[in-house]
């Protein structure tokens, strides 16, 4: 007899752990070539509800770390991709519609991109904040501070790459987030979460949730406990109109990073280029402290 697959079982991640959706949903999930790969939760809102709660919780903690700390646990999570390098190869091959030479440059490329912001979280504060000049006996410094809790909408075509180019950005400098992974390519990001749970990321810093991006974005947007948004996910999105997500952000006056545009349009930018320090600033805050000088 030939053994029988053994199939996975795609979940959530929320608060460091892997629960179902609590609507008892899920979803096909199919490969470029239309293949079918597995089952996927689908999550609700009020699973989006469950992870700006985890999120929320983790913040202090997260934010209250060194950024050296930080930069450990960046790096750690890019040690633990590459030692499941093979797997993501083959997931986002198959997500992609990749050759295996293609997507292993892709995978190449997300554990590259941890490295890079692991090693900008102890460097954000000298390149963002400054000793401004006054007149009269002060010091007076600008510092970057996290904003708190962000809702990203996770790219829709890149599975792996685009999601830790969103993702990685956000919690370098001390934000928690909440995830809807691409609706269509959710995989790579379900599996990118086992690595964080075996990576020293502490429960809830990093919240994924796989499902209709149209049914859980508006949500996500408008909910008072979150701080920002990152729209990049609504390009290619089906039934998203981010400008309709800015508005529902609107109401406790979030940070809203929009997605690239192009002729008005939301388009999915180039992964493969150089990040910069976008991203990373378009979630921190700076505070200014006085200070009297000394006699």
């Amino acid at each position: 007899m030939s053994r029988l697959d053994v199939r996975k079982t795609y979940k959530l991640y929320i608060g460091g752990k892997f629960p179902r959706s609590e609507s008892g949903r899920s979803y096909e999930v199919v490969s470029a070539s239309g293949q079918f790969l597995a089952n996927a939760s689908m999550g609700s809102r009020k699973d989006v509800r469950d992870a700006v709660v985890a999120a929320r919780a983790a913040q202090p903690g997260w934010a209250g770390a060194t950024a050296f700390n930080r930069g450990q646990v960046l790096y750690r999570v890019a040690e633990v991709l590459e030692g499941r390098r093979a797997q993501f190869v083959e997931e986002v091959g198959a997500a992609e519609g990749l050759t295996a030479r293609a997507a292993s440059t892709v995978v190449d490329a997300a554990v590259d991109r941890v490295v890079w912001y692991a090693g900008w979280t102890d460097k954000v504060a000298q390149v963002l904040g400054n000793l401004n000049p006054v007149a009269g006996p002060y010091f007076n410094v600008s510092a970057p501070e996290p904003t708190g809790v962000v809702g990203i909408l996770a790219p829709q075509a890149s599975s792996l790459l685009g999601l830790v180019s969103v993702v990685a950005p956000v919690i370098a400098t001390g934000n928690t987030a909440v995830v809807v992974t691409s609706a269509d390519r959710p995989l790579p990001a379900v599996t990118f979460g086992e690595v964080l749970a075996t990576s020293d990321v502490p429960g809830g810093v990093v919240n994924l949730v796989t499902a209709r991006t149209a049914e859980v974005a508006s949500w996500l947007a408008s909910h008072r406990d979150v701080n920002a948004v990152d729209l990049a996910g609504a390009a290619g999105a089906d039934g998203v109109d981010w400008a309709s997500l800015e508005a529902d952000a609107a109401g406790n006056l979030k940070r809203v990073l929009r997605p690239a545009l192009q002729d008005g349009a939301a388009v999915e930018p180039d992964w493969t280029a150089d990040p910069g320090l976008g991203r990373i600033r378009a979630f921190v805050e700076t505070k200014t402290v006085w200070h009297p000088k000394g006699l």
